[in-house]
């Protein structure tokens, strides 16, 4: 049951918001350095993604009670704090550990990238926390999206890239906002499903500000904007390769269509989709850059 509890707290749904980056940025640089790439690096980079973002939803979920912002009437997954699975000082116990443990994963790749591999992991291990928690947390202030497209979208892809290559450049930020705007996906439908919630607990987010269609027409613009960008590489640089990720825009139109006809509880089967996407979308660089190679 413990074991139970704890995979539900680490929301395996949402973890390629932590993976899609890394596969992202390894994709660039074994497409730019003719796949002369450290493998080793690459992983202990998926690894340390995976633990911070786990931390992050354990943060999430411990907090979140505690502030009141999950109670028995939220439409969204179960809660293992709220529900009573876990205390929150053991799941925020929990989400120490695994900030200790991406910060392990992380001393190779500072060794080989020097003081930029230690500022990406410091400050993704202190956003990690002030996401939910500290005096001013992040989520409580409509700064959610900035946070997610920051941590899950350049400095991921950039991060990834540059521990692989010592280099950083146009396409690693673009791929960078690409996959962020995915990432922000899942959490503007989140946000969009726990709208009439979060106004009650002065939750800020962009959907509380902007209102339920507002929130519709964001999803929809950040769904659409990867395919955009990465359309736009490939014609200004002539690499064909880069058009393979369009693959995934029926996906994005899918869902979409989804979250329009969606509300309430019913939008957590749009969440499974925008994890797809990811997916899809994340698979599909990867194969373009094989592609080319």
């Amino acid at each position: 049951m413990k074991l139970r509890a704890w995979v539900l707290a680490s929301r395996p749904k949402t973890l390629s918001a932590a993976a899609a980056p890394v596969i992202v940025g390894t994709a660039l640089a074994y497409r730019d350095r003719a796949g002369q790439i450290s493998w080793l690096y690459a992983v202990l980079a998926l690894a340390g993604a995976a633990l911070i973002q786990i931390a992050t939803n354990f943060i999430n979920d411990a907090l979140d009670f505690e502030k009141g912002a999950d109670t028995a009437e939220r439409l969204g997954p179960m809660r293992v704090t709220q529900a009573g699975l876990l205390e929150a000082d053991t799941v925020m116990r929990g989400a120490y550990l695994c900030l200790f443990l991406a910060a392990l994963c992380g001393i190779p790749l500072v060794l080989a990238g020097g003081w930029p591999l230690l500022a990406i992991g410091l400050c993704s291990i202190a956003a990690a926390y002030l996401y939910t928690g500290g005096p001013w947390p992040l989520a409580y202030h409509g700064l959610g999206e900035l946070f997610v497209m920051v941590f899950f979208g350049i400095v991921a892809v950039g991060g990834t890239y540059f521990v692989l290559t010592r280099d950083y450049g146009r396409d690693a930020l673009v791929s960078g906002l690409a996959v962020g705007s995915l990432a922000v996906v899942i959490l503007a439908i989140n946000n969009l499903r726990d709208i009439a919630g979060d106004r009650v607990v002065n939750k800020r987010t962009i959907a509380v500000r902007i209102g339920e269609r507002g929130a519709r027409v964001e999803i929809a613009f950040v769904a659409l904007l990867p395919f955009a960008l990465v359309g736009w590489l490939a014609l200004s640089s002539a690499d064909w390769s880069l058009f393979v990720p369009l693959v995934a825009l029926p996906l994005a139109f899918a869902l979409i269509l989804g979250v329009d006809r969606s509300s309430g509880v019913e939008l957590n089967r749009c969440l499974a989709m925008a994890g797809a996407l990811q997916w899809a979308f994340a698979l599909a660089f990867a194969a373009g850059a094989l592609w080319k190679r």
